[in-house]
């Protein structure tokens, strides 16, 4: 089991790490069904939302400015693979933490259940 997981894990720092690099750089399906009804126009060197759109309301997420925002690291668009690679890591570690942290108990239990 542990073979699958460790081929399981190169796989997705691979894929994180190669493909993001040949990724769209349109908006999803969320962003665009949010931005039906609006224009994209350039205002003073920034993108503004012209027109009646969902899009228009949002407000900006308060970890926007963080180091892996925007699926770069700090906004260097030459980085995303690296990223990827990053945010791949990040998920196996809270992933093994928290298999960690069920083996633990599952020994304790069983160990409580002995005496």
């Amino acid at each position: 089991m542990t073979g699958f997981l460790f081929a399981f894990a190169a796989v997705a720092v691979l894929i994180a790490g190669l493909l993001s690099y040949v990724a769209s750089s349109q908006p999803d399906g969320l962003d665009a069904t949010t931005q039906r009804g609006c224009t994209v126009v350039q205002v003073d060197g920034a993108e503004q939302l012209q027109g009646d759109c969902i899009a228009k309301n949002a407000k900006e997420h308060h970890l926007a400015k963080s180091p892996l925002a925007g699926y770069t690291i700090d906004g260097d668009n030459k980085l995303t693979g690296v990223a990827g690679v990053l945010g791949v890591a990040a998920a196996f570690a809270v992933l093994f933490g928290v298999v960690n942290l069920i083996r633990t108990g599952r020994k304790n239990h069983a160990g409580s259940e002995s005496t």
